[in-house]
């Protein structure tokens, strides 16, 4: 038997550490105890549930208690059980034209607001994550303030604020931009400023994560090497920042397309989101095999697409 060197001999008992240390990992309980409460959580609270509302999107609406019919019925003379799918719930959303409006009007608010708080929250982010230890405190207290108070509060104080006769009109008339009020409430222009203000730390957060943790020196070689300040931006500060930008997107748009609160009170009747038809469709028609089908295509249109950016996402880190 060769005597290997030692760096090899060292290499060798380093990977068999290594190795057990994996397999010792992989079989532990603990961990796979402290894994499994994420998944338990989400199966209790996500897909029961999707289950379920994906069970009755397949029923026909029915005048009693619950407001649905069964999809098993059971023959006891015959012995026999038959399974039943109604699918004119989702051939009715694809024959409507009201639904995919209201679909692509609630893609596009999103959307829009969506950009407008990346353009708000990423300076907010930046000049939080340069500042220094206290004034960082105080500037990051101030961000996750609103959280302390109701979210209905908060949106009823716009109301407030927008009407006719509120703060906003007073202070232009004052200052003389304007000669009578100007009809803001109950206006898409509502929708978006309360959406804004109520979705700005589900942005600013992520971006300040990522932003805090940024090598300074990278834009100092960038800037030494002939870039200006705003092509070093783009060039260094945008692309590591890119991840704060993708998860601060995705906590702003995907509970956005949904919302409900912010376009009934802010919103005119001509404001169409999904979230005020899902509502409609339970609540005032009692219709819900029809609603659940509005929820679950509305959850289809949600995830495929996160799955995709997911998976390029992924293949990009793997290269």
């Amino acid at each position: 038997m060769s005597k290997l060197p030692g760096y090899a001999l060292v290499g060798r008992i380093l990977a068999r550490r290594n190795l057990t240390f994996n397999r010792f990992a992989a079989f532990n309980p603990g961990r796979k105890a402290v894994i499994s409460i994420p998944f338990f959580w989400l199966a209790v609270f996500f897909f029961i549930p999707f289950l379920v509302v994906f069970k009755i999107s397949f029923s026909e609406s029915d005048i009693a208690i619950p407001p649905y019919t069964s999809l098993f019925t059971w023959d006891a003379d015959e012995a026999y059980a038959t399974l039943t799918l109604y699918l004119g719930n989702y051939a009715y959303l694809i024959e409507d034209s009201f639904y995919l409006d209201a679909y692509l009007s609630s893609i596009k608010i999103a959307a829009i607001s969506t950009i407008i708080t990346l353009i708000v929250g990423f300076p907010m982010a930046y000049l939080i994550a340069r500042s220094q230890g206290s004034k960082r405190l105080i500037l990051l207290s101030l961000v996750i303030l609103p959280f302390w108070t109701s979210f209905l509060l908060r949106v009823y104080a716009w109301m407030a604020l927008l009407k006719k006769n509120g703060v906003v009109n007073d202070m232009l008339m004052a200052l003389g931009m304007i000669d009578e009020p100007v009809r803001m409430l109950q206006t898409d222009f509502a929708v978006y400023v309360g959406i804004v203000y109520t979705y700005l730390p589900f942005m600013i957060l992520p971006l300040y994560a990522v932003l805090e943790k940024m090598d300074l020196t990278l834009i100092e070689a960038a800037e030494d090497l002939g870039c200006h300040p705003i092509q070093s931006f783009f060039l260094v500060t945008v692309p590591l920042a890119m991840p704060g930008i993708v998860a601060g997107c995705l906590l702003v748009f995907i509970p956005v397309v949904g919302e409900y609160v912010i376009p009934a009170l802010l919103g005119g009747s001509d404001t169409l989101m999904i979230g005020r038809v899902l509502w409609d469709e339970f609540s005032l028609n009692r219709n819900w095999p029809m609603a659940s089908a509005v929820a679950i295509v509305m959850l289809v249109v949600l995830v495929l697409p996160i799955m995709f950016l997911r998976n390029r996402v992924g293949n990009k880190e793997s290269i």
